[in-house]
C-alpha cells in the first residue's frame, strides 16, 4: 500500500488536523506516528489526538503553538511491506498592527480636579503602550499613575494644576507597526481662593515641583 499525507500552515490557537489516507492495505496496516524522528505519542506531545478508522490516520492537535511546528511522518506497514509520508507543520505567528480602538479625548479641567485620559488598543502582539507630554515620556508615579486593565490605559492625574495642562500624547508598538493619538488639557486655574483654602504653602508645593520633572525626564 502507500500513504497520502495532507499538511498545511497554521497559526497560533488553530486547531491543526494532519490526515493520512492509507490505501490498498491488506492487512489493515499498522501505523505509526514520528515526529524530527521521535516515535510520537499523546503522552510526548500533550494535547495531540491520534486516530485510524476505515483506512484513515489522524493526528489532531487542538490548539497548536509555535512549539508543534516540526517535521512530522507517518508510517503504515504490514505483511505485504510499509509506506511513509514526511512533512513540515510550521505554526506562523500571527501579527496584527497597533489600533485605537478608543482614542484621547480633549478636555478642561479646574485645578484640584482628578484627571483621566484613557485610551484602548488592540493588536497581536499585545502592543506597549506610553503616555506622553509635550514630547517628554511620563513615567508611572504617585501624582502620575499609568493603569492597565486589559486593552484600557489609563493616565491618571491624581491632583491637576494649570502647569499639567499641553499636549498629550499616546503611542502604541508592536511588530506590527506603530500608532500615535493626541489630545489637549487645559487646566484653569482658581481665580479666587476662599480663605478658608489658603492652607497650600510651598511645602506642601514642592512634590508638584517634583511630578513636573518625573513627568519631563526623558524625550522620545
Amino acid at each position: 500500500g502507500y500513504v497520502v499525507q495532507l499538511f498545511g500552515r497554521y497559526s497560533p490557537s488553530s486547531q491543526a488536523s494532519l490526515p493520512a489516507l492509507c490505501r490498498a492495505g491488506s492487512p489493515v496496516p499498522e501505523v505509526s506516528w514520528f515526529r524530527d524522528g521521535q516515535v510520537l505519542s499523546a503522552a510526548a506531545l500533550p494535547g495531540v489526538q491520534i486516530s485510524f478508522s476505515d483506512g484513515r490516520a489522524v493526528l489532531r492537535i487542538p490548539a497548536v503553538t509555535a512549539a508543534h511546528s516540526g517535521r512530522f511522518s507517518v508510517r503504515a506497514t504490514n505483511g505485504a511491506g510499509q509506506a511513509t509520508s514526511t512533512a513540515e507543520l510550521l505554526v506562523t505567528a500571527e501579527t496584527v498592527p497597533p489600533n485605537f480602538l478608543q482614542r484621547l479625548q480633549s478636555s478642561t479641567v479646574r485645578q484640584g480636579s482628578q484627571v483621566k485620559l484613557n485610551v484602548r488598543v488592540s493588536g497581536i502582539p499585545s502592543p506597549g503602550v506610553k503616555f506622553y507630554r509635550e514630547g517628554a515620556e511620563i513615567q508611572s508615579s504617585t501624582d502620575f499613575k499609568i493603569l492597565q486593565e486589559g486593552d484600557l490605559y489609563t493616565l491618571l492625574i491624581a491632583e491637576a494644576f494649570p502647569e499639567d495642562s499641553g499636549t498629550y500624547s499616546v503611542i502604541a508598538t508592536n511588530s506590527g507597526g506603530r500608532v500615535t493619538c493626541t489630545a489637549e488639557l487645559l487646566v484653569q486655574g482658581e481665580e479666587a481662593v476662599p480663605a478658608k483654602k489658603t492652607k497650600t504653602t510651598p511645602q506642601v508645593r514642592q512634590p508638584r515641583e517634583e511630578k513636573v520633572r518625573l513627568c519631563k525626564a526623558s524625550t522620545i
